[in-house]
C-alpha cells in the first residue's frame, strides 16, 4: 500500500530533502525557510504544520514544524524517516534551563534525553532504553558553535510530557543529576531515528530560566534564536 501522502504530510515522494530541520513552532519553520533558503517551496500545510524545501549553500534541505510534545514529533519524524526516505533530522527548539550556568540565548545540544514519557514501551525492551543523538552530528554541531564563538553546553536533556507539572520540585530532582535543560520532544526523535537506522540531533536555545524567573516572549522564541538555526544549517 502506498503510504504517501500520509495523514499528516501532503508531500509527494521526492518533495522532501534527505535532511530535514524541524521546529516545534511551524512559524519558526516558516521564518527559517524565508530567511535562509533559496527558492523555498512549501510542501505541507496539513493541520498548519508548514514544511518547505529549498537550497542552502548549494545543498537541498527541508525545514518543517513538528508541533508540541513527544506524540506530535513522534508522528512527524516517523513518517519522514520511514515513508519519505529522510536520512537526518535536526530539531531546533527552545528549552528551559535546569543547569544554573545556562542563561537566555545559550545553546544546549542533547547528547542524551531523559524523559518521563512511556514512548519506549512500544519496543518491548527488557530494560530502560537511553535515547541518544548521532555522535557525528553532535560533534560537528559542537565544533561549529565553538568556531562561531557561541555559548553552548553538551549533555543530557530532560524531556517532559507535562509543561505544567503538578510536582513543583521535578526540575530540581533532575538538576541534581546534571541534566542541563528541559524540553518536550527529543526522546521520540532519537528513538525513531534509532529504530529506523537514521541520524538525529536536538539543538535547543534557552528560552527561559525557571530558577531565575526570566523568560523570552513568544515572538523572540519564533524569530530570535538564529544562532542555533545557523549551527543546524551548517550540518547539512
Amino acid at each position: 500500500m502506498n503510504r504517501i501522502p500520509t495523514p499528516h504530510i501532503e508531500a509527494k515522494l521526492g518533495d522532501i530533502a534527505k535532511t530535514v530541520i524541524m521546529a516545534g513552532d511551524p512559524l519558526r519553520a516558516k521564518f527559517m525557510a524565508e530567511k535562509y533558503l533559496e527558492n523555498p517551496v512549501q510542501y505541507n500545510n496539513v493541520r498548519g504544520m508548514l514544511g518547505y524545501t529549498g537550497i542552502y549553500n548549494g545543498k537541498r534541505v527541508s525545514i518543517q514544524g513538528h508541533g508540541m510534545g513527544i506524540p506530535s514529533i513522534g508522528i512527524y519524524t516517523y513518517e519522514l524517516f520511514n515513508f519519505y526516505e529522510v536520512d537526518t533530522i535536526i530539531r531546533v527548539g527552545s528549552a528551559g534551563a535546569i543547569d544554573n550556568d545556562l542563561n537566555i540565548g545559550d545553546i544546549v545540544m542533547g547528547m542524551g534525553a531523559c524523559t518521563n514519557s512511556n514512548y519506549a514501551s512500544q519496543y518491548n525492551l527488557s530494560g530502560t532504553y537511553a535515547p541518544i543523538a548521532d555522535f557525528e552530528l553532535l560533534r560537528r554541531a559542537a565544533d561549529e558553535a565553538q568556531k562561531r564563538g557561541y555559548r553552548y553546553k553538551v549533555g543530557n536533556l530532560y524531556s517532559s510530557d507535562t509543561f505544567y507539572d503538578d510536582d513543583q520540585t521535578a526540575l530540581k530532582q533532575w538538576q541534581k543529576m546534571g541534566v542541563l535543560a528541559v524540553e518536550m520532544e527529543a526522546p521520540a526523535l532519537y528513538m525513531n531515528a534509532a529504530r529506523a537506522g537514521k541520524k538525529a540531533l536536538c539543538i535547543c536555545t534557552i528560552s527561559d530560566c525557571p530558577f531565575k524567573n526570566v523568560a523570552t516572549t513568544s515572538q523572540e522564541r519564533q524569530t530570535a534564536f538564529t544562532n542555533m538555526m545557523e549551527v543546524a544549517l551548517a550540518l547539512i
